[in-house]
């Protein structure tokens, strides 16, 4: 039995169904992220856990207890939100301690719990300074330690970073996944960032509409995507439609399905390779955009068929728009996707 388990739940704002008959296992320990675009239903989901909405149909169950009407109070779950929610007129500390003396702790077991969950989270030195005193990312390091000194059975992240500069957002989403390991804490992470859900995870749950298109591991998410949706949202596959890719490289693929290629499985090369297993099409390079260390070009394929090709960003090798290439695309990394359909498979 799985730690906490979602049984056929069903979330309706009035005609609106935000949640339509989720199902699935979380097992302890583990971390994992409600992945999807604003508005898919990862965050109603963790408010029907945490207790903060009530869930319209079906069961919520945590450590085999039925909680789906229990009170958010008597639940154990700890939640870090978005906008931090610290208390403006308390120092850190103060902050911290919040949730221990509410629950009548010794004032002795505070002080030590305090300390330690403001260490754990790299604040040591900020423990009489307020909140209006404190950056973005050490407000949200604050309303990290209050969520986790009370030893939650759960802990909840609702988008914690996505206010956050790029660089302090990939400190604190290392810190996050190192509490978590520390701690053991079976923790729930809702993102709408599929690069932020790679490095976090234990396994990935993708939303998509109020259901739940894909689960599994980062690997398995990002190399087998079961549909459409979730080709274009983790891994910006290049999606050819069964007649294009036809014409393309002379294999026929049955319509109704699309072919899916990782940008960075595509070889680029201004001579024509002898490559093995891979099909080799010429195109002409029309854009490229430096993205960090790599660098995504735009190529127009024979009849208009426009592709992005991910390589190393190498000053020494680098194409320039009007440039006639080769392209080859591994058979191993070509995927059939049935349009609308639940699995995939390699494409001969």
């Amino acid at each position: 039995m799985a730690y906490i388990e979602f049984r056929d739940v069903v979330k309706r704002f009035g005609d609106n169904t935000v949640l339509d008959h989720i199902s699935f296992g979380i097992q302890q320990g583990d971390l994992v992220t409600l992945l999807g675009p604003s508005g898919c239903g990862k965050s109603t989901l963790l408010r029907c856990l945490s207790g903060l909405e009530t869930v319209t149909e079906g069961q919520i169950v945590l450590d085999g207890r039925d909680v789906t009407n229990v009170p958010a109070s008597k639940r154990n779950i700890g939640m870090v939100f978005q906008q931090y929610s610290l208390f403006p007129n308390m120092t850190v500390e103060q902050n911290v301690a919040f949730g221990l003396k509410m629950k009548k702790v010794d004032p002795a077991t505070i002080e030590r719990k305090v300390a330690e969950a403001i260490a754990m989270v790299e604040l040591s030195g900020k423990e009489k300074a307020y909140p209006s005193s404190l950056s973005g990312g050490q407000q949200q390091r604050a309303a990290l330690a209050r969520s986790i000194v009370t030893e939650p059975a759960v802990l909840l992240l609702d988008e914690p970073l996505s206010a956050i500069d790029a660089k302090l957002r990939k400190a604190l989403q290392s810190r996050i996944r190192e509490i978590h390991q520390e701690l053991g804490l079976t923790t729930i992470f809702v993102t709408h960032d599929q690069d932020e859900a790679m490095v976090m995870s234990d396994v990935i749950q993708l939303f998509h509409s109020g259901r739940i298109e894909q689960a599994g591991s980062p690997v398995e998410v990002y190399t087998s995507p079961v549909s459409e949706f979730a080709a274009s949202f983790i891994g910006s596959y290049n999606q050819l439609s069964a007649s294009d890719f036809t014409a393309l490289t002379g294999v026929p693929v049955p319509q109704g399905n699309v072919i899916a290629i990782r940008p960075e499985t595509i070889g680029i090369s201004r001579e024509r390779p002898d490559e093995k297993d891979a099909h080799l099409v010429d195109g002409t390079v029309v854009d490229s955009t430096p993205r960090g260390n790599v660098l995504r070009y735009t190529v127009r394929l024979e009849g208009g068929t426009t592709v992005f090709v991910d390589v190393l960003f190498r000053s020494f090798h680098m194409f320039d728009r009007g440039n006639k290439v080769y392209l080859s695309l591994p058979e191993r990394d070509c995927l059939v996707i049935p349009v609308n359909a639940a699995s995939a498979r390699t494409a001969a």
